[in-house]
């Protein structure tokens, strides 16, 4: 199973292939990149894609070449120029990012490397500073009730960790080649940390955070918050790693102040 690759039935419509980007597309107006985490189910983005298309956005969500790239292309600096190449390719002037998780550390990195194309970011449960994310949990990869676990602490209300979404989780840790390879960006995530570099970028940044965040908890969020020049932290009750998924009204609530206030 493709794991970037299941969007439910309202998004398919909106599903486009073309070129070796695959991605979903939805709405007129400025562009809102969205970038997903390791797992597309642990960051679903359908309720801000929905809402937002309809707000005077393009919604583009390209599926990140995670488990596809070459080992030595599996890295936070080779997907964020995947991202780069993604935005040329789509002829978007300058865009709004928004990513979850792995997805904020590329949209941080993109921003890092290309600042004159971002015009705004917006991170939630973002690697770049704080990462024991991902890399210690595997050695009981095989015991599916550990890997449950895990799976839903991920959220602060664990139903939201579906049986489909525990499996996707189960299989794609149970993968050697994905497994490899999500310990290969594990080591990146932490090579690649931003704490020297987000004094220097002074884009626009909003932060939204889960206040019951396990996986990067909220001192990782006030810390970005303190490094960023530009910031706003917006908090999140009773809402863990995925806000977009867990609260997704009160995502796009915070979201649209947000963009609002910012003129984006």
């Amino acid at each position: 199973m493709k794991i970037e690759n299941h969007h439910p039935k309202n998004m398919e419509k909106n599903y486009k292939k073309e070129g070796k980007y695959s991605y979903y597309e939805a709405g007129e107006g400025t562009p809102i990149v969205i970038l997903h985490g390791l797992m597309g189910g642990l960051s679903n983005f359908d309720a801000v894609a929905s809402h937002f298309s309809k707000k005077g956005y393009k919604i583009v969500i390209p599926d990140l070449p995670i488990y596809t790239q070459n080992i030595l292309k599996t890295n936070v600096k080779s997907f964020a120029i995947y991202v780069k190449n993604f935005i040329t390719f789509k002829g978007f002037d300058r865009v709004i990012l928004l990513g979850n998780s792995l997805g904020g550390h590329i949209a941080l990195y993109h921003t890092k490397m290309y600042p004159e194309k971002v015009a705004g970011l917006v991170i939630t449960g973002s690697s770049g500073l704080y990462e024991s994310a991902m890399g210690d949990s595997y050695p009981k990869r095989g015991d599916y009730e550990y890997i449950k676990k895990k799976a839903e602490d991920v959220f602060y209300d664990p139903k939201i960790a579906t049986p489909e979404l525990i499996d996707e989780v189960y299989a794609t840790v149970n993968d050697r080649i994905k497994l490899i390879k999500t310990l290969t960006i594990a080591k990146s995530a932490i090579r690649h940390n931003m704490a020297k570099d987000l004094p220097k970028m002074h884009v626009k940044t909003c932060i939204i955070w889960g206040k019951n965040d396990k996986v990067t908890p909220p001192e990782v969020a006030e810390e970005f918050n303190k490094l960023l020049p530009n910031s706003n932290l917006y908090w999140i009750d009773k809402c863990g790693h995925a806000a977009m998924m867990e609260q997704p009204q009160e995502f796009n609530r915070l979201l649209e102040e947000w963009l609002t206030e910012s003129h984006l």
